[in-house]
């Protein structure tokens, strides 16, 4: 009898562990509410794209995901902003934005086409490469004109939420 209760005993502990596996699994398996929104969020945000318009030609630019990016949509859900940028050493435009945004710099290598912020209040368009600690800001997604349009000296870049 005492043999029986034993082997009971272990197999109720051995059902009971099984059962609170399964439970574990099934809740890793569906993501809470809280989970998902904020899954929603993030891909919302990375869909996020913004206009770059320099004179007649304008691009489309994806953008990060960070607090630079999210205070510079809430600047463009007012208005458009325009901004005198000036060549720099040959592979950039640097213009200042006139507000200063959160920043997380980094060290980064760019490329042509990204776009970052620089000491926390200036805005930069890559033509060419540079490595050092920025905020990213996004991407030009077709690059296509883009170091035309960019040219020689100094240009008007217009920025703004993407339709």
């Amino acid at each position: 009898m005492k043999k029986f209760f034993i082997l009971f005993m272990v197999f109720m502990l051995v059902l009971s562990f099984t059962a609170c596996e399964n439970e574990a699994q099934s809740n890793d398996s569906e993501p809470s509410s809280v989970e998902r929104k904020e899954t929603e969020e993030v891909e919302d945000m990375t869909a996020m794209k913004m206009s770059v318009t320099i004179g007649e030609q304008s691009f489309t630019a994806t953008l990060e995901n960070n607090d630079a990016t999210h205070e510079l949509l809430k600047l463009m859900e007012k208005a458009p902003i325009s901004i005198e940028m000036d060549d720099y050493s040959g592979f950039e435009k640097v213009g200042p934005l006139g507000k200063s945004l959160p920043s997380d710099n980094r060290k980064m290598t760019t490329q042509a086409g990204d776009i970052v912020l620089y000491s926390g209040n200036q805005i930069v368009m890559f033509y060419g490469s540079n490595s050092w600690e920025y905020t990213g800001i996004g991407r030009i997604d077709d690059l296509s004109g883009w170091e035309d349009a960019l040219g020689t000296g100094s240009v008007t870049a217009v920025f703004s939420i993407a339709k």
